[in-house]
C-alpha cells in the first residue's frame, strides 16, 4: 500500500544568511550543478524532526580532510552533475550517510560526483529530509519509520530525473543509485520497492522509480541480529524482490557502526532471491570513509564499481 505524502500543515522553506565561521544555513552546490527542489512549492509533505532551520556546518576530518554535513533538511532537493567529456548516458543517484540524522554532503555525496563525472557519468546528489529516527526510545528493537521521508525522496528524485533523461542526454534504463551507510540502506529500499511510497504528485510519478543498478557502501539497518549478534536475518521491514536490480556491496570487516554482517546478510538475500550481486569485504577499513584514497586498499573501491558497470553493460 502506498502512503499518503500529504500532511495537514504546509512545510517552511528555510533561507538564511550564513553564520558563524564553519557554519552556514542552506547548502548550496558549487557553479555548473543545477539544484531542483523534489516536491511543488505548494504542497505539505511530511516534516522531519528538524531542530531549526537548514544548517551546513564543517569539522571533523576523513583523509586528513574536513567534513560537510548538513542538517534540519525540510525540503528536499536533487542536485545535478553533468558528464564531463565523453558522456556515457550512465547516470548515478547518490544518497549521502549520516545516520538518517544528517547528510554527509561531500564526502559521500560530492566528491562522488567529481568522480563520476571525469567518468561520462551524470551524478545525481539528492538532499533527502533528516532527521527520522529509526531507534525507539524504549530501547527496543530497531523499526522503520510509518512514513519513510528518505525513500519518498529517493523514488520522486528518481521519477523527475527518468522524466528528464532526453534533455539530459541520459539513457533511461542506465540509471543506477550509489549510498553510504544510511545512504546504502536508501539503496537497498529504493531497490526493492515493488510500490511507490508516496501517491503521485504529477505526470513526473508516471516514470518509474526502480533504479537499474545499486551500490551499497558499508549500509546499516539491515542486520537483525546486531543486538543478538546471532543469526543472519533482515529486519523485517527490509524485504527483498526479485526484480531488484544487479548490485555491488563493499565493506570492511573492523566497520565499528554497522556490522559487516548487514552486508553479508544483504549479499545472502539477494543470492537467494537469484539477484546478480557482487560483493566485496575488506579486513580493514572501518566506516566512513567515503572515497577519499588513504592506504587502506578498500579506498580503491571505485576502480571495482567501474569494472562491475562496464560487466553489467551500463558504460
Amino acid at each position: 500500500m502506498r502512503k499518503q505524502i500529504l500532511v495537514a500543515a504546509a512545510m517552511t522553506v528555510f533561507a538564511s544568511p550564513a553564520g558563524s565561521a564553519g557554519t552556514a544555513r542552506q547548502w548550496q552546490p558549487p557553479a555548473g550543478a543545477a539544484q531542483i527542489p523534489l516536491w511543488p512549492a505548494g504542497l505539505a509533505i511530511a516534516e522531519p524532526e528538524i531542530t531549526g532551520p537548514e544548517t551546513v556546518k564543517t569539522g571533523g576530518a576523513i583523509a586528513g580532510r574536513p567534513v560537510t554535513s548538513i542538517a534540519n533538511v525540510a525540503r528536499p532537493t536533487m542536485t545535478i552533475y553533468p558528464a564531463k567529456g565523453r558522456n556515457t548516458g550512465a547516470a548515478v543517484m547518490v544518497y549521502p550517510g549520516g545516520g538518517y540524522q544528517i547528510l554527509a554532503i561531500d564526502l559521500e555525496g560530492t566528491e562522488v560526483c567529481d568522480w563520476l563525472t571525469a567518468k561520462g557519468i551524470t551524478c545525481v546528489v539528492v538532499k533527502y529530509r533528516v532527521p527520522q529516527t529509526w531507534w525507539p526510545k524504549d530501547g527496543g528493537p530497531q523499526r522503520a519509520p510509518k512514513i519513510q521521508m528518505a525513500l519518498q525522496d529517493a523514488e520522486r528524485a528518481m521519477a523527475l530525473l527518468r522524466q528528464r533523461a532526453k534533455r539530459l542526454r541520459i539513457d533511461p534504463h542506465k540509471i543506477g543509485v550509489l549510498g553510504f551507510s544510511a545512504g546504502g540502506h536508501l539503496v537497498t529500499a529504493i531497490s526493492n520497492a515493488t510500490a511507490r511510497h508516496y501517491d503521485s504528485v504529477d505526470a513526473a510519478d508516471r516514470e518509474s522509480a526502480r533504479p537499474d543498478f545499486a551500490v551499497a557502501l558499508y549500509p546499516g539497518h539491515l542486520w537483525q541480529g546486531e543486538r543478538s549478534g546471532q543469526g543472519m536475518e533482515l529486519y523485517p521491514f527490509d524485504r527483498i524482490s526479485s526484480s531488484a536490480p544487479p548490485t555491488f556491496i563493499a565493506q570492511a570487516q573492523d566497520d565499528p557502526t554497522d556490522d559487516v554482517r548487514n552486508s553479508i546478510a544483504y549479499f545472502l538475500a539477494l543470492r537467494t532471491a537469484k539477484v546478480p550481486v557482487e560483493m566485496h569485504i575488506y579486513a580493514k577499513g572501518g566506516h566512513a570513509f567515503g572515497l577519499r584514497p588513504t592506504a587502506a586498499p578498500i579506498t580503491r573501491w571505485p576502480a571495482l564499481v567501474e569494472k562491475w558497470l562496464r560487466t553489467i553493460g551500463m558504460i
